[in-house]
Order: C-alpha cells, then structure tokens, then sequence
C-alpha cells in the first residue's frame, strides 16, 4: 500500500510542473499596419510606446515580410502557414477551404495540443468595415470560442459621418477601399478595437489557470482611419512632412510596380494628404493604446511570464512613398511587416534580429516554441508547412539564416485559377527578398523587373535590373525565386 502512496504522491507533484511548462499564447495582430509609423522601427512622428515596450522586452524582426499584400491572401496564408500558390487564395473573396480543405490551421495545432482557443476580432479576412461585427471569412475549425465586437465606429459609418475620398463608390468599396477617416467624439471603449481589448482581457481572466492560445485582431488602422479625436490632436497636421516623390518616378516603370494606384487617388492635394496620415497616425496609436491594455492585463493577471506575445500586421502599407496609398504593392512599405516575438524563455530578448523572416514562418514557430508537432507532410491529406520555425533566432538574432522572403501579388481582374478575364489578363508578380537585395519580376519577366540594393539605395529609388554590374546578383536572386510547375 505505501508503493501506491508514493506513486500518487509522484503524480501529484508532476502535474503542475508540467502546468507551469506549458506556455501561453497571445497573438496580436494589427490590420494594414506600416513599420514606417512605430517607433521600434524608426518613426520619429508616430507615438507607440506600447507596442515599443514589447519590441524592447523581446525580439523585434527587422525585416520581416508578408507572402501577399492583401487581407484575405495574407491571412489565410500565415493562419495555415500555406504560401498562396498553396491555398489558391489570391483575392478577398475566397475561404481558403474551397481549395485546401483539409489544410491544418494554427489554430487547430494548438487545439490539438490541448490549448483553450479563442478568436476575438479580425483574424482571418472581414471586409472592412463592412463585416465589422460578423464572422466574415472566418474558419470555425480554427477555433473553440469566438467573439465578434462590434463599436461605434460601425455606428459612424452607418450615420455617414465619415469622409471618404471615393463618395461615389459601392458601399463595400466605399470606406474600407479607399482612404477615408473620422475623428469621433466617441471614447476608446466604445470603438471595436476598444471592445476587442476588453473581451481579450475577459478571456484571459477566465483561462488563466489553463493553457490558452488567443488570437487578439484589431482593425485599426485599416481604412477608415476612425479613432477618438484625441488621437487626432496628437498629430496637428501643419507639423506633418508628406514623403518625397521624384519626378517622373512612375513613369520609369516597370508599369505593373505601380499598379496598386487608384484613380481617386489623383484627386489628393497636399492638405488632403496630411490630413490622411494625421487620421493613419491617429488610428495607429489608438490601436497601440489597446495593445498596451492587454498587455497591463497579462501582468495584473500574473501571466507574463508564462506567455508568448506575438505583435504582427498582415501586410505593410503605404503613406504616399513612391506616389502610392494603401497596399498591394511589393516595394518594402507594402511588403514588409513588423514583426516581434516576446518568449520570456527567449535568450536573444531585448535585441533585434536583421535576418530575413517571413509571416508563414509564424505556424511552425509557436508550434516548435510550445513543443507541439506541425503537418510534416506524411499524411498525403494534409500539406506540409512552407514556413521555418525563428526560434534558433530567439536564442541568437545573429546565428546563420539563408532563407529569403518571397511574396507576390497580382495584376488584372483576380481569380482563383488565373484564367484570362476579358480584356484584363491576370498574372502574378513574385519578388524575393535576402538581406541586402529585393529582386522580383512582373508575370515571369515578361512585364518588367527590378533589383534594388538597400545598403545604397533604402528608398528603391534606382532600378539595377538591366545594370550589367549586377548581371551576377540578378543571376543569384532569380535562382531564389519558387520554380513555377
């Protein structure tokens, strides 16, 4: 009878040490973010100290990249840590699953690994702000619980209190398609972020004695740029500086490079323009504000140290840089992404990591950091991933990495297999990305390329594709770029 004592006693003591390994989750991400607008990553305008915080306390990615500059393609891609060659996912109308039912999600890795998991706001696609408060493009398989908020700023766009660049467009177009803006009288709370922030906090309250995996999307600062005016005030617009243009810029081509413009765009003076990133400032800070929320929370509750923190935007943005707004693009402003990971196990925490990441690389990292398996590709039903696990990089930011980023994006009217549509042929541009170089050509080639070199030219301003020079650099990226089947 005393062996069998001994061995209760045995369990018993095992059991919460076991507990106490098993690491949280909270991943937070934000929705069209640009590094260029938080101070962790240089901006010396916008006001993020939340988020800078965690840059600090952890380790912030410098150059990390999207797989496509697009809502639905991008998420879809690093939620199944799929490239979008694999999910067939190009445009924002598709769930994934029409294409690659049986992809295993990483939500559904950490279900299978005994997690609590949770979805609060944007995660995988919503047509903003039209879906604001629905499921939209959500995947239920992904998740356990899911909570849909939905605050006053879906109320100021129903009232039409907000401006819009584009009046004239169709009401899905209207706002979240082009560049619009309010500066409401409403508070923090009552905003949809706001709300996303509180549920988040609720849900960590009532999980803090089990192991949670929690998707925290906000959606700020998508557009409309909606945010409490108080936001606006931090950025009187006669003290913004707009980016600087060369001349004829666009016109050197190649053409598909600039295809992201829109014609609205055109009508922009330079009041309007201050205006609009006075509302994107606005709009990104208050989103940091509910960042710093949550993570108060995380240590009120005692649960720092037990928990990954992973702060991401789906794709980049861009601010007027090369006569461009919005996304779509794959210059370094629309592809690339902040990207920063706080594990308190982390060896490499407080320093920044230059070598080069991409967001499909999130999957199997939060898998390998919580000791939990991935699809490896021997079940033929289920893909395996195409991202790396970074966490060889949380321990050194400086150890030896030789993977690039590839992202893409597309030309013409989109459609999931790619056929021609009338007279607007649709084709993709890849572009490949290492630590100095970005190289990408336009449907093979066949519509321009292009090499930019950031240690002398940062702002992609000069096109070394057809320099002679860097024939031998155009040789090594090109043989970098996927082999088309």
């Amino acid at each position: 009878m005393s062996r069998l004592f001994a061995l209760v006693a045995l369990v018993l003591l095992a059991a919460p040490a076991f507990t106490a390994e098993k690491m949280n989750v909270l991943f937070i991400v934000s929705d069209d973010l640009t590094n260029n607008t938080l101070g962790c990553y240089g901006s010396k305008v916008a006001k993020s100290p939340n988020i800078d915080k965690l840059a600090a306390k952890g380790v912030r990615f410098d150059r990390a990249y999207c797989q496509f500059p697009l809502c639905n393609p991008s998420r879809a891609s690093f939620l199944t840590g799929l490239r979008p060659d694999n999910t067939k996912v190009f445009e924002n109308a598709t769930q994934f699953r029409k294409n690659v039912p049986d992809a295993q999600s990483l939500g559904q890795t950490f279900q299978k690994g005994g997690y609590n998991v949770t979805r609060v706001g944007k995660l995988y696609h919503y047509g903003v702000p039209a879906q604001i408060g629905t499921d939209g493009l959500d995947d239920k398989p992904s998740w356990m619980k899911t909570i849909n908020p939905r605050g006053r700023d879906k109320d100021d766009e129903d009232k039409d209190l907000i401006f819009t660049l584009n009046p004239s467009a169709k009401a899905s177009a209207r706002f979240g398609g082009t560049l619009s803006w309010l500066a409401s009288e409403g508070t923090d709370e009552e905003m949809t972020d706001g709300q996303i922030a509180d549920a988040v906090i609720k849900q960590m309250e009532a999980n803090k004695d089990k192991a949670f995996f929690l998707a925290c999307g906000f959606f700020r600062p998508h557009t409309p740029y909606v945010a409490p005016k108080k936001y606006f005030d931090m950025y009187p617009t006669d003290k913004i500086e707009l980016p600087k243009v060369p001349d004829k810029h666009r016109e050197a081509g190649p053409a598909p490079a600039f295809g992201s413009a829109k014609p609205e765009q055109e009508k922009l003076t330079d009041d309007l323009r201050r205006k609009a990133l006075q509302a994107y400032y606005a709009s990104t800070t208050f989103m940091d504000a509910q960042v710093g929320k949550v993570l108060d929370a995380l240590e009120k509750l005692k649960l720092a140290d037990k928990t990954i923190v992973v702060f991401i935007s789906d794709h980049g943005y861009h601010l007027g840089e090369h006569g461009l707004w919005q996304k779509m693009s794959v210059f370094e402003n629309s592809a690339r992404v902040p990207f920063l990971i706080y594990d308190p196990r982390a060896k490499g925490n407080g320093k920044a990591c230059a070598r080069t990441v991409e967001l499909i690389d999130l999957h199997p990292t939060l898998a390998d950091l919580a000791g939990l398996p991935v699809p490896d590709g021997k079940d033929p039903k289920v893909s395996a991933l195409d991202g790396k696990s970074v966490k060889v990089l949380l321990d050194d930011p400086s150890a030896k990495w030789e993977k690039p980023a590839i992202t893409q994006v597309s030309r013409g009217t989109p459609t999931v297999t790619g056929e021609v549509v009338g007279k607007n042929p649709w084709f993709l541009g890849y572009s490949v990305r290492n630590e100095r170089y970005r190289y990408t050509e336009w449907d093979g080639g066949k519509k321009g390329v292009q090499l930019y070199d950031y240690d002398t030219d940062p702002g992609e301003l000069k096109n070394l594709a057809e320099d002679g020079k860097h024939a031998d650099v155009v040789k090594q990226m090109k043989a970098l770029l996927p082999v088309k089947k």
